[in-house]
């Protein structure tokens, strides 16, 4: 009896450790994942959402799954009932109905509500992702094979972004999505993009801030987004396929309070400031009335 109790205990305390460890864990992964938005093992649902754009996109898709859902169990359910209700048996005479007037009505206009009622949220985020909106700072982004280049036309800045090597990594630094120079950009700020390309086609993709444009040579893409409050690093990474090192193509764009931006601005001045001007990084400034050759 003693033995059993013994037992008993030491598997409870076995249970205890086993819950503690589990808790800390748990506790560990979200206190990281409020500092970084990137794609998680086994993830089934969308990156949390950051920025207007982002969260209106994902309520909207939120939405479109609730109703195709609905449609597919009805149709499902119509299905069961035509197949269970007009299942072939012995000495049972087949309608000879061709047609309903009311069943027609109905299933031409519930389909027409139905695009009604999902064109309206549809049309509001499109016009919340047109490029004329207010916004605090411009960032130039060129793709290149197969690496990116960030320029800060109002600062006159200009870097390259490469991923950092498996070799090269450190401890909190995350395999084939961290960089050794990011895009830095202040809190709280609304960002216009120009995106372009020197090479082939490729993709600016950072999903959880809702940006996705592709980056063509000689043409110049724009989108905007807002990266809300708090310091934090949105991953991303190239979705076009544009060469054998495709996959090797990360985006991280890390998000500083004010102060530390300014600091990190002025430390970049001196660090990139013998960086070469290329031709793809000469492009329209049309916010300062500037035109200059695209090559």
């Amino acid at each position: 009896m003693i033995t059993n109790f013994q037992a008993s205990n030491i598997n409870w305390k076995e249970k205890i450790k086993i819950a503690l460890i589990g808790i800390s864990s748990f506790i560990f992964f979200n206190l990281n994942s409020a500092y970084a938005s990137e794609p998680k093992p086994w993830q089934m649902d969308l990156q949390e959402p950051a920025g207007i754009i982002a969260t209106k996109a994902t309520d909207l898709h939120n939405f479109l799954l609730v109703v195709i859902t609905l449609i597919s169990v009805f149709v499902l359910g119509l299905l069961v009932y035509v197949c269970i209700k007009f299942r072939e048996k012995p000495n049972v005479k087949p309608s000879k109905t061709s047609h309903n007037t009311l069943i027609e009505v109905i299933w031409t206009v519930v389909p027409v509500l139905i695009l009604v009622v999902i064109a309206i949220p549809s049309f509001k985020l499109l016009y919340l992702t047109e490029a004329d909106k207010p916004v605090d700072m411009v960032v130039k982004v060129s793709g290149a094979q197969w690496y990116w280049n960030y320029e800060y036309p109002d600062e006159e800045i200009s870097f390259d972004s490469y991923i950092i090597a498996e070799a090269d990594l450190k401890d909190n630094q995350k395999r084939m999505l961290d960089v050794d120079n990011p895009l830095v950009v202040p809190e709280g700020t609304r960002i216009k993009f120009l995106i372009t390309g020197n090479d082939v086609m490729h993709s600016f993709f950072v999903p959880s801030l809702a940006l996705q444009v592709y980056s063509i040579a000689g043409r110049v893409n724009e989108i905007w987004t807002e990266v809300p409050m708090g310091k934090k690093k949105y991953y991303g990474q190239c979705n076009q396929i544009c060469g054998v090192n495709h996959a090797y193509m990360p985006i991280v764009i890390q998000a500083l309070p004010k102060d530390e931006y300014k600091q990190w601005l002025k430390e970049a001045k001196v660090k990139f400031a013998n960086a070469e001007e290329t031709n793809f990084n000469k492009i329209a400034l049309l916010e300062k009335k500037e035109i200059k050759e695209i090559k």
